[in-house]
């Protein structure tokens, strides 16, 4: 898990998820409040350099991180460009470029790339957990925050388990030709689904064991001074915000 790897292991791991989260939201502002395309990259550019130099993030792991994101928005982005016709002229399909919308679709895409990097910068600098406590301090359903905590468990569960079966079938040979990479998959998929199934039924007796008493929590660390860490994010995320309004 390359984003739980870099929330442990960046430079900013000791700094409250408040302040992250905090200047989170006032990138997330500062994209929605840029009056242009280029504008909002360079907030986009900003919240980058922030997790990337800031937090220390290494660069090849950001982008493996991004990419899924990076293209799911480039596949949005082109499906606004191109527009379908079906009962044209010709009485079949036809495809024509939104010319005419190019500028609107170019503030959407650029709006939503500086949003992805705001997320970005706390998914990538602070663990699930802190960002599960925080929250919790935000008055979040507890319902919501313990089907998140529980997902992000069952992650790492599934993860591995299809480690340790790859493992397994590969010693076999189960890999060595295609025939037997589809009959190694298949075996793969209908043990992990099992697995799956008797670990949720084990979940579900462990829940009614303490009678579902009362939501998940846990410890918390001590963050060295957080009010400081707090006035530096609200001071930085509003010059962000001033940058993004101010500039044409």
């Amino acid at each position: 898990m390359l984003t739980e790897l870099s929330a442990y292991t960046n430079r900013w791991r000791q700094a409250p998820p408040a302040a992250k989260g905090l200047f989170s939201f006032c990138g997330m502002a500062a994209a929605f409040a840029a009056g242009s395309p280029r504008t909002a990259l360079l907030v986009a550019l900003i919240l980058s350099a922030a997790t990337i130099l800031g937090a220390g993030v290494p660069v090849l792991r950001y982008l493996r991180v991004a990419t899924p994101a990076l293209l799911f928005l480039l596949a949005s982005g082109l499906s606004l460009v191109v527009s379908l016709d079906f009962g044209g002229s010709t009485g079949g399909l036809s495809a024509h470029l939104a010319g005419a919308e190019l500028p609107r679709i170019a503030q959407v895409s650029c709006r939503s790339l500086a949003c992805l990097t705001a997320l970005l910068f706390l998914a990538l600098t602070t663990p699930l957990v802190d960002i599960v406590s925080l929250l919790r301090r935000c008055r979040l359903p507890d319902t919501l925050l313990d089907l998140m905590t529980l997902c992000y468990r069952t992650l790492f569960v599934m993860s591995e388990a299809v480690h340790e079966t790859i493992t397994a079938q590969s010693a076999r040979l189960g890999y060595a030709t295609f025939t037997l990479s589809l009959r190694s998959l298949g075996g793969l998929v209908a043990n992990l689904s099992v697995q799956v199934w008797q670990r949720s039924q084990v979940l579900q007796l462990a829940a009614l064991a303490r009678n579902n008493d009362g939501a998940l929590r846990f410890l918390g660390p001590d963050y060295p001074n957080p009010a400081r860490a707090v006035s530096g994010a609200a001071v930085s995320g509003l010059l962000l915000i001033i940058l993004a309004v101010t500039l044409p």
